[in-house]
């Protein structure tokens, strides 16, 4: 099976998230590609900043940033910080809302959160579905799909997305950045995100201060496109100026 450049790419970081480095030969062996085409690919990663070009392979560039991609149990990784943009954000909701949660830990807390109220809840994320489920009151749209670790994604899935009138969306990212906007790793949550994205009245990205200055694989909104950003107060003023200086909107907690 031959694979794209973008597949490839996003299997080359899958691969450094696991173990955070990759050998040349190994991935041209898994991919059925040539040592020059992985050295190709591995020279734009670097370019991105995702990594760091060695003799023979690559490393991931910030071993800080292990974890970033969607986990089979919920990332627990920076959990005081997620729970108080969690609070933050669910302020934001009111009676009979019609939302979108996008999957993601943050987007998780937001779910335990939420009082059993009259609300309707479009999510993908098998996590929030069970926890939501539990919650008769409030209206849970699920538009289906195929797994994707904690996901479930379609192209059909994007085409009911479209139809909807969404009030609010809130949306996860791996990495924000002030040039690339929020970003992610895997290509097949792209349009899932995008749609909910255009769907929604009102978007919101939620994401704690340790994914600013970070960049992903993927863009999937720039700056602009989201009503605000929703961080704690860890961000600092410095970065928060920065941001705001390139056009974002940031909403800190606490409120």
């Amino acid at each position: 099976m031959t694979f794209p450049p973008l597949k490839r790419h996003e299997k080359i970081m899958e691969l450094l998230f696991g173990s955070g480095e990759v050998k040349v030969n190994e991935l041209s062996a898994l991919l059925d590609v040539t040592g020059k085409t992985i050295r190709e690919d591995l020279e734009r990663l670097e370019e991105q900043g995702l990594l760091v070009r060695v003799h023979g392979g690559a490393l991931l560039k910030n071993r800080s940033d292990l974890g970033l991609l969607p986990q089979q149990a919920p990332n627990a990784r920076h959990l005081p910080e997620k729970a108080d943009v969690a609070r933050i954000a669910v302020q934001l909701i009111e009676p009979n809302d019609i939302i979108a949660l996008d999957g993601g830990s943050t987007t998780l807390e937001m779910a335990k959160l939420l009082d059993n109220v009259p609300l309707t809840v479009l999510t993908n994320d098998l996590f929030i579905i069970a926890e939501l489920a539990r919650k008769d009151r409030i209206r849970l749209i699920v538009p289906g799909g195929h797994r994707n670790r904690n996901m479930l994604v379609s192209p059909e899935a994007v085409t009911f997305m479209a139809r909807l009138n969404i009030r609010k969306a809130f949306l996860s990212a791996t990495a924000i950045h002030p040039e690339y906007g929020m970003t992610i790793y895997t290509g097949e949550l792209l349009d899932q995100k995008q749609a909910m994205l255009e769907a929604a009245e009102r978007a919101y990205c939620v994401a704690d201060h340790t994914k600013f200055d970070k960049c992903a694989l993927l863009t999937f909104a720039k700056l602009n496109e989201v009503y605000a950003l929703i961080t704690d107060s860890g961000l600092t003023s410095e970065m928060a100026e920065k941001y705001e200086a390139v056009g974002a909107k940031l909403i800190r907690g606490p409120l």
